[in-house]
């Protein structure tokens, strides 16, 4: 299995709020997209990592980066209007010693490479598969002027997360087949009639959207499962558990 890694971070931030953009903020001194890039880089089967960047970002990351992204061998695509556009972009510079191709948000630094072994595995057994994590909370569907319509029933409901991996030709069909944006790779891969496998995966994979999504990934980052240990479970599960059983 050799994987080619897609690391979209064109986005604009809008609701990360200050001029700062998201992708560039730090976690214990280091920028949100290089913690994520260093999640791949290292792996024996990961063959291609590319990190796909905005127009108006090329040059500060160029400039504040470059050295470090050569030495990372990262190759920098510049983004499209829409994280799809973005994807498809990328698409086009994978190599052919790939297999496999990887999508993960610039914005999620908070993976083990435990989860990553095991998405991994999970595609090249099926094709297709994504990390993702069940909803516990109740889930409203709301109308105009915040009235709930309806109350929606969770049982099979899971949250979508990255990374997100698929044979080459699978994900390339379904650019291929695309005529819109997608709210993720996984969605494009259904609608041309492919299985995509859910492999379970945890409340701390956080994307990185806001200024408490931020501080949320600084307090985690450090509790990740490490191989050889065991004991994975999230200490957020912990207390949500701890919580439960007290008024159970």
């Amino acid at each position: 299995m050799k994987v080619s890694v897609i690391v979209p971070a064109a986005g604009k931030s809008k609701r990360f709020g200050g001029e700062e953009k998201k992708i560039f903020a730090k976690i214990a001194g280091q920028c949100v997209f290089l913690r994520t890039l260093e999640l791949f880089i290292n792996r024996e089967d990961v063959c291609q990592v590319i990190l796909v960047v905005g127009k108006d970002d090329i040059d500060t990351i160029k400039t504040n980066y470059g050295d470090t992204l050569n030495k990372m061998n990262v190759e920098m695509v510049i983004g499209g209007a829409t994280r799809t556009e973005s994807v498809r972009n990328a698409l086009v510079k994978v190599n052919d010693q790939a297999d496999f191709v990887c999508v993960h948000d610039a914005v999620r630094p908070c993976v083990s490479q435990l989860w990553i072994d095991k998405v991994f595995e999970a595609a090249d057994k099926y094709g297709s598969a994504i990390l993702a994590h069940p909803i516990h909370e109740t889930v409203k569907k709301v109308g105009k002027d915040n009235e709930i319509i309806q109350t929606v029933r969770r049982d099979d409901l899971w949250q979508a997360q990255t990374p997100q991996v698929f044979r080459k030709e699978i994900l390339m069909r379904a650019y291929q087949n695309a005529s819109g944006s997608a709210d993720d790779d996984a969605a494009l891969v259904e609608a041309i009639g492919e299985k995509v496998i859910i492999v379970p995966g945890d409340p701390r994979n956080i994307k990185i959207t806001t200024r408490e999504d931020l501080e949320l990934a600084k307090a985690v980052i450090d509790t990740l499962p490490k191989p050889g240990i065991e004991n994975s479970t999230s200490p957020i599960e912990e207390i949500s558990d701890k919580i439960e059983d007290k008024f159970h």
